[in-house]
């Protein structure tokens, strides 16, 4: 426990990997609908290889990973005054051990994108782009984009639209990732003002990102209605029943985001949890689309779906650990009158 609370954890907690689990939901989501219509088209059941599964979770821990470990680097001086426990202003973790681990993520990260692109039937060449973009996406948010208000939230939207699509590049089903891209976004907003972020969002802001939005959701669906499958519109912009259930699941979310701001009396406190519990809920939305749209393997919703309750716990202990090793540090004393 000791090798574990003095070298694990802290690399845990720099590349947040307790919600890794919404990344890992999201490109599975997005690799076994794309073999599903792919099989629709062929007239029989297609099964990805067990290979493109793996390392389709090698690329989304490697991009989470990536992400999250270069925004603390990159903010490693102003953490030092807002948040001291954090891995590098605490010197759990070295400064060059936080670049070789970052490097070493996006590294697995474009290895196995590059060996996943091979198994692939179609789209090869696109769907390592696609990895790549996402890749300048999150180096892009990391280093200017949270500075830009606007453009860094719609870039958190994008990033998450990105890494769906990866696994099948030629956008199979487009309102998969639209949903997770406007979901993402918006949360983002919400928590943004809730967590009384600067600079404030002024109307123009609102605008931009709710204008950048609808107009990036347009040009998505523009560009799946012009892509054909089988001389018939694409399987991506059908309208089906049971489209019903994800905007079911989208519907309840606003509930329970009301609930959490009346349950939460700080503003602050109120945005953490809902940007949290936002981003779990990630894979709710990964399980109702795998239900609906992958026949005949329903069940694989129900493992994404298993994702969720393990993702929680995950949160949970690395938030109970992170106390228990702030309760466990050495308290600083200081003398009377000095400040």
């Amino acid at each position: 426990m000791h090798t574990f609370s003095r070298r694990l954890l802290p690399v845990l907690q720099l590349t947040r990997m307790a919600l890794v689990f919404t990344a890992i939901a999201d490109s599975q989501c997005g690799l076994w609908l794309g073999w599903s219509l792919r099989g629709d088209i062929a007239g029989r059941t297609l099964w990805p290889p067990a290979s493109s599964v793996l390392a389709m979770v090698l690329v989304s821990v490697g991009l989470y990973g990536f992400g999250m470990s270069l925004n603390d680097i990159i903010d490693r001086r102003r953490d030092a005054q807002i948040a001291a426990g954090r891995p590098l202003p605490s010197g759990r973790i070295g400064v060059i051990a936080a670049h070789v681990i970052c490097g070493l993520l996006i590294a697995v990260a474009l290895a196995a994108g590059m060996y996943y692109a091979r198994l692939l039937p179609v789209h090869r060449w696109l769907s390592f782009i696609l990895l790549v973009g996402t890749g300048l996406l999150i180096t892009f948010y990391d280093f200017a984009g949270k500075y830009l208000v606007g453009p860094g939230l719609l870039s958190l939207g994008l990033i998450r639209f990105c890494q769906a699509i990866i696994a099948s590049p030629e956008l199979p089903l487009a309102w998969h990732p639209l949903l997770l891209l406007n979901h993402v976004t918006i949360l983002s907003t919400v928590a943004y003002v809730w967590e009384e972020k600067r600079p404030h969002l002024t109307k123009l802001h609102w605008w931009s990102v709710l204008g950048g939005l609808a107009l990036f959701d347009a040009l998505a669906i523009s560009v799946v209605a012009w892509r054909r499958y089988d001389g018939s519109i694409a399987e991506a912009l059908r309208l089906r029943p049971g489209l019903l259930i994800p905007a079911a699941a989208a519907l309840l979310f606003v509930v329970v985001g009301f609930r959490i701001h009346k349950a939460v009396p700080a503003r602050r406190a109120a945005g953490q949890k809902l940007m949290v519990v936002g981003l779990l809920w990630l894979i709710v939305y990964d399980a109702c689309f795998a239900l609906v749209y992958i026949r005949p393997r329903p069940w694989i919703g129900l493992i994404l779906l298993a994702l969720l309750p393990v993702a929680y716990l995950a949160v949970q202990l690395m938030r109970w650990w992170g106390q228990l090793l702030i309760l466990s540090q050495r308290p600083q004393f200081q003398r009377a009158g000095k400040s």
